[in-house]
C-alpha cells in the first residue's frame, strides 16, 4: 500500500474524494461515455426525464420508441451549430418542445421551484475516461454537467518526477483536437493542466499553438501559489473552484464566447475565443459582490489591477453581477450600474457578454448622444448604463436628485486615455476653467493632473452619498485616490480592496518588464564607448555605427535626433520581425513640433525611405516658423482620430508625443521609448508602461532616457512593481567572465553549440520538422550533463570551485540578460558570444526547473520572428574571423619639443580672442594629451605615411572625435564648446590635423 502513496492515481483519488464528499458531485464512469458523440447519453436523458417530465412526455409522443436516440441526435446538432455554452444556458428545442440543459442558481429565493431545479443538476467526475475513437488513450479526469463534458484535467504528481509542464505537453502531443470531446466550442469548454503546486488552463486545444494561461492564487504579489500547511498548494481548485456552486456559477455567469473581427489581406475574418476567468478575475468579482451584498450602497472600492490583468472582462462580469445582486431580503442592492469609460471596445464587449448571460437585448444602454439621454436612462433605472468620463459631474448631480435610488458606478482606469479633445473637454468641464486657464495653472503649479484627480475632486466636492457605491479600476492609483477609494486595513491605513500587481503580471507572462532594459543616456554613452574601446568585445566591428554614436553629445535636438534615428534604424527596426515601433516623449508641445521638424529634415537629408514620423499634441503651437500657430493635423496631414490607426500601419514607425498617448494607449508593436522629459511618480509608470504589451516575437523592450536618473524611475515604480530588474551594468567584459564561469561547469560543449547554431541560422524561413528534431538532439546532452551536477556545494573548504545546478543556471541567466541588454545599445558582434547566447537562450527553456525558480509562463515565443531579428541585426557568419581591435595609446613616453608647446599656447590665445573664451595656459594640457594620443595611434601612423593630408583627413576625423570624447570629463568646457560651436570645433580639429600629420611624416604643413 505504501508503494502507491507517491503515484498519480493517489493524487486523482484525493481530488475525487473531495469532490464527491464535499463538492456536490456524483461519480461518473468511462463506460457511460460515447467516444463518437463526445458526451454521456444516459446522463443527458436521465437529467431531462427527471427535471422536465412534462416536456419528456410530449416528445415521447412524437418519437415513441426511438425517443432517447432522437433527442440525443437533436441535441448534438444544436451543440455543433451553437456550441456547448449556449446550449447549457439556453437549452435546445426538438419538434417545438423546449428543453433546458441546466438550471442556474437563482438570484433570489422568491421562486422555490427554481431553487429545487438547481439541486437536480447532475455534476459528475469521471476518472481515467477513455475518449478516443481509434486508440486507447485516457484522460485523468473529466467534469461533466448533465452529461455534457465541460472540463478535462491532466494531473501530474511531482513525486513521480513529472510536473505541470508534462501535463501541458501531453495535451499538445498526445491529445488530438479533432476528437469529439476536444472540439472547440462544440464540447468541452476548458482544459486544466495541474500538479501539486501550480495550475494552467486553456479553452482551446490547438496542437503546438495551444495557449495556456496560469490559474494560480498568486504568491507574495507575484506568480505561483502560496504554501499550504494542510497539503497540496493547488487544493483551492477542487475545494473551491470546481465545487458545484462555484463551477455552476462560472459556467452560468463568467464563461463567454468572444468574437473579434479582423482584416487579413483585405478579407474580414472572425476569431472566436471562449473566455474563462483567470483566478484573480474570479476572485475580485466575487469578493466585491459579497461585500456589496453585506454593506449595500454607499461604499467605495479601489481595484488595483495591472495592465495585462484583463480589466475589460473583469468590468463586464462585475457590471452584470452588480446589476442582478439581491440582499438576503430579496431586494436589489443597486437600481442601476453606471460604467464610466473612454474605451469604445468595452461598450460592444459589455453588450455581447451580458446578452450571452441573459439572452436579453437592451440590458446595456449606451449614452452616445447628450446629457438628456443620460438623465432619462438614470431616471428610468436602466440596468446597465455605459457612458464617458466627461459626463461624470453630470452623473453625480443627477444621482443626487434621486435619493431613493441606489447606484453602482464603475470607473474604468481613473485617468484619461489619449489626450486630445477628450482631455481638453475634461479639463474645461471638471475644473470649470477654460483650457488656457487650466494649462497655465498646471504649468505654474508644476502639476500634471488627469481625470483621476478631477473625478476625486468632484466626489469630494459633493461629499459622501449613501445611495452611491464607487468601484474604481486602475493600475496606478495616486496616493490621494487610495485615500478616497481605499479600504481601511487593520492598522487604519487605506489600501486597495483587491490587487493584481505588476510583478504578478510580469511573472505570469502577460506584460513585459519595461525596466529590464531601461538605460539613461549617460549609461548608453559610456557603454557605447566601452564597446568601441574594448578589443575583446568588438571582434567584428560596426565601426561606422559606433563612431556616429560617439561623435554626438545630447546638447540639442539635432544631436538627439541623430542618436534616436540611427539607434532606431540599426537596432530597434529589426525587432519583432521588423515590425517594431518607437515613441519619443518630449517635454512640451513646442518640443514636439521642433522634434518633428528635426526628424523629418534629418531623414530627408540622409535619404532614408524606411522611416516616417507622426507627431501628437493638443491645440496649436505658436513659434517663429508658425506665427499663426500649427496643429498636429497640419503637420501630419491627417485627422487627429486617425493617429492610432496610421501608427498601426507599416508606413509609420516613430510617434513624437507631448502628453498625448502617454496613458491608456495600447499598441503592442511599441518596443522602444526615447524619453526627453522629466518623469516621476505615477506619470513615469504610466508613460513607460506603454511598452509592456505582449506580441508574438516581442521578447523585450528598451528605454533610452535623456532626462531622468535610474533612482528616480525606481522610486516611481516601487509602489506598483514591488520588485525591479533595472541593471546599471557598465562593463561589457563581464560577458567574458560569465562565459568562463559557464565553461567551468563543462555542461555546454562548443561542438554542440556550433551544430545547434548551424541549424538554427540555416535560413530565415520557418523550421522543418527534421530541423527542429536536430535542435533538440544537439541540446539533449547538455541537459543530461546538467542533471548530473550537484544541487549544492558538497565540499567543506572555503574555496570551492565545484559547479552546482543553481550556480550554473544563474551564470547562464546572467549571461543571456547582459548580452541581450548590450545588443540593445550597439550592433556589435562577437561570433562566439552570439552563438553561445542563442544556444543558452533555448537551453534555459528546456532545463529542469529548480524549486527556487520564479514562475514563468511556458508558452514558446515565435521562433521565426526571433531568428529573423537576430540574423538581420548581426549578419552572423558561421566561420571564425580574425580578432582585431584598436590599440590603446597614451601620452606616456611621448616627448614634445619647445616649439610645439609654444604653438599649443598660441592656439589657446587665438581661441580666446576669436571666440571670447577664457581658456588659460593650464587648458593646453587637454590638447597636449589628445595630440600625444593621436601621434601614438598605429592606424593614424600608417595612414599618414601612405596618404596625402587631404586623404588622411577622412581617417583622422573619426579617431580625433574618439580621443576627444575619451577625455570629455577632463575638460567639459572645451568639449562642450567644440560640440556646440562648429566653427570653433573646426578650427581646433584643423589645427590638430596639421600638427599630427606633420609629426608623423616629419614635415611641415
Amino acid at each position: 500500500m505504501a508503494s502507491g502513496i507517491h503515484t498519480e492515481h493517489t493524487f486523482e483519488a484525493a481530488i475525487e474524494e473531495s469532490l464527491l464528499n464535499d463538492g456536490g458531485y456524483i461519480k461518473g464512469y468511462s463506460n457511460d461515455f460515447d467516444v463518437n458523440l463526445g458526451l454521456f447519453p444516459i446522463y443527458i436523458t436521465d437529467f431531462l426525464k427527471c427535471s422536465q417530465p412534462k416536456e419528456w412526455s410530449k416528445i415521447s409522443l412524437i418519437h415513441k420508441t426511438d425517443i432517447d436516440k432522437k433527442v440525443i441526435q437533436r441535441l448534438i446538432k444544436e451543440l455543433d451549430i451553437r456550441g456547448t455554452l449556449d446550449v447549457i444556458r439556453n437549452g435546445f428545442t426538438d419538434y417545438g418542445v423546449k428543453f433546458k440543459m441546466s438550471f442556474l442558481k437563482p438570484e433570489s429565493s422568491l421562486n422555490p421551484n427554481a431553487e429545487y431545479l438547481y439541486t437536480i443538476n447532475h455534476l459528475s467526475i469521471t476518472r481515467q475516461l477513455f475518449y478516443e475513437r481509434k486508440g486507447n488513450n485516457s484522460l485523468d479526469m473529466v467534469l461533466s454537467l448533465n452529461g455534457l463534458p465541460i472540463a478535462t484535467i491532466e494531473l501530474k504528481n511531482q513525486f513521480t518526477g513529472q510536473d505541470i509542464s508534462n501535463a501541458k505537453k501531453q495535451y499538445v502531443y498526445d491529445r488530438e483536437p479533432s476528437e469529439p470531446i476536444f472540439q472547440f466550442k462544440k464540447r468541452t469548454l476548458v482544459h486544466f493542466a495541474v500538479d501539486a503546486d501550480e495550475c494552467s488552463m486553456t479553452t482551446k486545444l490547438d496542437g503546438k499553438n495551444t495557449r495556456y494561461l496560469p490559474f494560480n492564487l498568486g504568491r507574495d504579489n507575484g506568480a505561483g501559489n502560496p504554501l499550504n500547511k494542510d497539503g497540496y498548494r493547488t487544493s483551492y481548485l477542487w475545494e473551491y473552484v470546481w465545487a458545484k456552486d462555484s463551477f455552476m456559477d462560472i459556467v452560468g455567469k463568467f464563461l463567454h464566447l468572444s468574437v473579434e473581427e479582423y482584416n487579413f489581406n483585405g478579407i474580414t475574418k472572425v476569431k472566436e475565443t471562449i473566455v474563462f476567468p483567470r483566478y484573480h478575475q474570479l476572485q475580485v468579482v466575487r469578493k466585491l459582490e459579497e461585500d456589496a451584498k453585506v454593506n449595500g450602497a454607499g461604499k467605495n472600492y479601489l481595484i488595483q489591477h495591472s495592465a495585462g490583468s484583463g480589466k475589460s472582462n473583469s468590468i463586464a462580469w462585475l457590471s452584470y453581477r452588480l446589476s442582478s445582486l439581491h440582499d438576503n431580503s430579496n431586494n436589489r442592492i443597486f437600481d442601476s450600474v453606471i460604467v464610466i469609460t473612454d474605451r469604445k471596445v468595452l461598450d460592444n464587449q459589455l453588450q455581447n457578454t451580458i446578452y450571452q448571460f441573459d439572452h436579453k437585448q437592451g440590458v446595456v444602454q449606451k449614452i452616445d448622444k447628450d446629457s438628456q439621454q443620460l438623465a432619462d436612462s438614470i431616471a428610468s433605472g436602466s440596468n446597465i448604463i455605459i457612458t464617458t468620463l466627461q459626463k461624470f459631474p453630470f452623473i453625480l448631480d443627477k444621482i443626487g436628485t434621486l435619493p431613493n435610488r441606489k447606484y453602482a458606478v464603475i470607473i474604468d482606469e481613473a485617468h484619461s486615455s489619449q489626450g486630445g479633445e477628450a482631455s481638453k473637454k475634461l479639463k474645461e468641464v471638471l475644473a470649470n476653467k477654460s483650457l488656457e486657464e487650466a494649462e497655465k495653472e498646471e504649468a505654474y503649479n508644476g502639476l500634471d493632473e488627469d481625470a483621476e484627480d478631477e473625478i476625486r475632486k468632484s466626489m469630494q466636492a459633493r461629499g459622501k452619498q449613501d445611495n452611491l457605491s464607487f468601484f474604481a479600476f486602475t493600475a496606478t492609483p495616486k496616493s490621494k485616490t487610495i485615500e478616497v477609494f481605499g479600504t481601511m486595513n487593520q492598522n487604519g491605513k487605506p489600501r486597495a480592496f483587491h490587487v493584481y500587481s505588476m510583478k504578478q503580471a510580469i511573472e505570469e507572462g502577460f506584460i513585459l518588464d519595461v525596466l529590464n532594459n531601461y538605460t539613461t543616456y549617460k549609461t548608453f554613452f559610456k557603454l557605447s564607448k566601452q564597446i568601441e574601446d574594448d578589443p575583446n568585445v568588438n571582434k567584428k566591428q560596426a565601426a561606422t555605427a559606433i563612431a556616429r554614436f560617439l561623435s554626438l553629445h545630447p546638447h540639442n535636438l539635432s544631436q538627439k535626433t541623430e542618436v534616436i534615428v540611427e539607434h532606431f534604424r540599426q537596432i530597434v527596426s529589426k525587432k519583432i520581425g521588423g515590425k517594431a515601433k518607437a515613441m519619443v516623449v518630449t517635454s512640451s508641445r513646442l518640443h514636439a513640433v521642433r522634434y518633428k521638424k528635426e526628424f523629418d529634415n534629418y531623414i530627408k537629408d540622409k535619404g532614408y525611405t524606411d522611416i516616417k514620423t507622426i507627431v501628437a499634441f493638443s491645440g496649436k503651437v505658436i513659434y517663429d516658423e508658425y506665427p499663426e500657430g500649427v496643429s498636429e493635423v497640419e503637420l501630419n496631414g491627417f485627422k487627429e482620430k486617425e493617429v492610432p490607426k496610421k501608427f498601426n500601419t507599416n508606413e509609420f514607425q516613430l510617434l513624437l508625443v507631448a502628453d498625448k498617448y502617454q496613458t491608456g494607449f495600447d499598441q503592442p508593436l511599441l518596443h522602444t521609448m526615447y524619453v526627453d522629459k522629466k518623469l516621476s511618480g505615477v506619470k513615469a509608470v504610466q508613460t513607460l508602461s506603454r511598452l509592456n504589451r505582449m506580441y508574438p516575437g516581442k521578447e523585450d523592450t528598451f528605454v533610452l532616457d535623456f532626462a531622468n536618473e535610474v533612482d528616480d524611475i525606481l522610486t516611481s515604480f516601487q509602489p506598483y512593481c514591488e520588485v525591479t530588474t533595472v541593471e546599471n551594468t557598465t562593463d561589457p567584459n563581464h560577458l567574458y567572465d560569465l562565459q568562463t564561469e559557464i565553461k567551468k561547469a563543462q555542461v555546454i560543449w562548443e561542438s554542440e553549440v556550433d551544430n545547434f547554431c548551424n541549424v538554427y541560422f540555416k535560413s530565415a524561413k520557418a523550421f522543418s520538422v527534421s530541423e527542429q528534431k536536430k535542435l533538440y538532439a544537439y541540446m539533449g546532452p547538455a541537459i543530461d550533463r546538467y542533471k548530473q551536477l550537484p544541487a549544492e556545494n558538497t565540499k567543506d573548504d572555503l574555496i570551492n570551485t565545484e559547479s552546482t545546478k543553481e550556480g550554473f543556471k544563474n551564470s547562464v541567466q546572467s549571461f543571456v540578460r547582459l548580452y541581450s541588454f548590450l545588443t540593445q545599445i550597439m550592433p556589435f558582434t562577437d561570433i562566439n558570444l552570439e552563438k553561445l547566447f542563442t544556444y543558452c537562450k533555448y537551453l534555459l527553456r528546456t532545463l529542469p526547473r529548480n524549486s527556487g525558480d520564479k514562475f514563468k509562463l511556458g508558452d514558446e515565443v515565435s521562433l521565426e520572428y526571433y531568428r529573423l531579428q537576430r540574423i538581420s541585426t548581426t549578419n552572423i557568419a558561421m566561420e571564425d574571423i580574425e580578432t582585431y581591435g584598436l590599440d590603446g595609446g597614451n601620452e606616456a613616453g611621448i616627448r614634445m619639443n619647445k616649439d610645439e608647446r609654444a604653438a599649443l599656447s598660441e592656439i589657446i590665445e587665438v581661441l580666446n580672442k576669436r571666440f571670447s573664451t577664457e581658456f588659460n595656459d593650464a587648458d593646453k594640457l587637454f590638447f597636449d594629451q589628445i595630440e600625444a594620443e593621436l601621434v601614438a595611434d598605429k592606424k593614424l601612423t600608417q595612414q599618414a605615411k601612405t596618404n596625402t593630408i587631404e586623404n588622411f583627413k577622412f581617417c583622422f576625423d573619426d579617431i580625433f572625435m574618439e580621443k576627444l570624447i575619451n577625455r570629455m570629463e577632463q575638460n567639459q568646457d572645451i568639449f562642450s564648446k567644440m560640440m556646440d560651436d562648429k566653427e570653433f570645433g573646426g578650427l581646433v580639429k584643423g589645427y590638430m590635423l596639421k600638427k599630427v600629420y606633420s609629426s608623423l611624416n616629419n614635415v611641415k604643413v
